[in-house]
């Protein structure tokens, strides 16, 4: 199962980096154009084994930072990355680098077991690893003969 958010600019954005492909690129995109805190950060969803694992690039962002809650079956992860202190010489042609709060949700599947859910952060990888509850897991059935 590949679960996806759904984005209502994601054609627009899609046909957006057609067009610009074909004349060159000259323009910023749509999706540059966005702001950071409507882009989100990038996150992976993988079902390994008997759990449901989800991994979130926050870089930069210290765990202390990070908030993650589940409350009726929805993760959300939210917090707030400092702002770098550098000078800057001239104008940005492109930002993406993300200073101030940011959240994100997701709806989970009733399968998981949200009480025996295990946050860890490490190297701007937030992972939360969610087994899947006993009585949803798979089972084999033997076939008798006869």
């Amino acid at each position: 199962m590949t679960m996806r958010i759904w984005d209502p600019f994601d054609d627009f954005r899609r046909a957006d980096g057609i067009i610009n492909q074909f004349f060159g690129g000259g323009a910023p995109s749509v999706a540059a154009a966005q702001p950071a805190e409507r882009r989100g950060f990038p996150m992976d969803v993988v079902q390994e084994g008997d759990e449901l694992v989800i991994r979130a690039s926050l870089p930069g962002v210290s765990p202390e930072a990070i908030s993650v809650t589940i409350e009726d079956g929805l993760l959300t992860i939210e917090g707030e990355s400092a702002e770098s202190a550098e000078t800057r010489e001239g104008e940005y042609l492109l930002r993406e680098r993300r200073a101030g709060r940011f959240r994100r949700a997701l709806r989970l599947p009733s399968s998981v077991d949200v009480d025996n859910a295990s946050p860890s952060c490490e190297n701007g990888v937030l992972t939360i690893a969610l087994p899947k509850r006993a009585e949803k897991k798979a089972r084999r059935l033997e076939i008798k003969a006869g």
